[in-house]
């Protein structure tokens, strides 16, 4: 396994102050927002910009784990729906234009939608991500869809649904266990869920229990790092493991960007250590 940082938690830094924080405090990887609020917004990502990115990438010694592509397949609004779509397409494409010694980064996703409207939506949820699917398989990439806290797809069974329904090789799942810890569901019932179809995974920290929650930096709460990690490679999981801070830490006053992402690399590093686990 190795070791990233998303830029989703340095949405107002350059893509240049991002990746000399991330790589200079000794992560071995990075996920890139190009969502709309984030200086790497992909509707400003012009050819010249996006050699130059992967450029950056490679002289700094970093590997592009995955793009944060899309926030919401799912929207009432369709002229913002149809935005999102517009560039989703665009995100797969990036991610063959950043493909680094031939491996193409994921392209991570979310559903969207609400939890109370499964029943209703999960069907067009899975019409909506069909052509997206293959689009991206044609171009050998794998979007990575992240089940996530009052979600349409909030839960494992329902990320497996909808697996199923697709019936694509080119959807996998971006396992991020803060969403499943905070409704107490344990490490090894979660991770053996959803680690054989994971590609990629998010880590924050989160003090107690849906709806009465928060997520916090790594470090700032009680997670067991070391038992995660344990278990995510008892199971047979190799990839990355990257750290995402919350828009429910970001929006608190005197969000620091900079002491988060710090935090962040010495409680996980350090968990990786505790655990007996080498970065690959």
């Amino acid at each position: 396994m190795k070791l990233g940082y998303s830029t989703w938690g340095m949405p107002n830094h350059s893509i240049d102050q991002a990746v000399d924080q991330i790589a200079s405090l000794g992560f071995d990887g990075i996920e890139i927002s190009v969502l709309d609020g984030w200086t790497t917004f992909i509707d400003n990502l012009d050819a010249v910009e996006r050699k130059r990115i992967l450029k950056l990438l490679n002289d700094k010694g970093l590997t592009l784990s995955a793009i944060y592509g899309c926030s919401s397949l799912l929207g009432r609004d369709p002229a913002a729906q149809e935005a999102n779509g517009r560039r989703l397409y665009e995100a797969i494409d990036l991610a063959t234009e950043w493909a680094q010694d031939g491996r193409l980064p994921y392209v991570n996703i979310l559903s969207g939608g609400r939890t109370a409207d499964w029943e209703a939506q999960h069907e067009a949820l899975v019409e909506r991500i069909v052509p997206f699917a293959k689009y991206a398989e044609e171009r050998g990439v794998v979007l990575a869809m992240e089940p996530h806290v009052d979600g349409l797809v909030d839960m494992p069974d329902k990320t497996l649904t909808i697996l199923k329904l697709v019936d694509s090789s080119a959807l996998k799942v971006n396992f991020d266990i803060s969403h499943f810890d905070i409704f107490g569901m344990s490490i090894e019932e979660s991770v053996t869920a959803l680690v054989p179809h994971s590609v990629h995974a998010h880590v924050k920290d989160q003090r107690g229990r849906y709806p009465n929650y928060e997520f916090l930096v790594p470090g700032d709460g009680d997670f067991d790092y070391v038992a995660y990690l344990q278990a995510m490679q008892a199971h047979g999981y190799t990839g990355f493991i990257t750290a995402e801070v919350s828009k429910m830490v970001q929006n608190k006053p005197g969000y620091d960007p900079v002491a988060a992402c710090e935090l962040t690399y010495r409680t996980l590093a350090k968990a990786f250590v505790d655990a007996g686990i080498a970065r690959q």
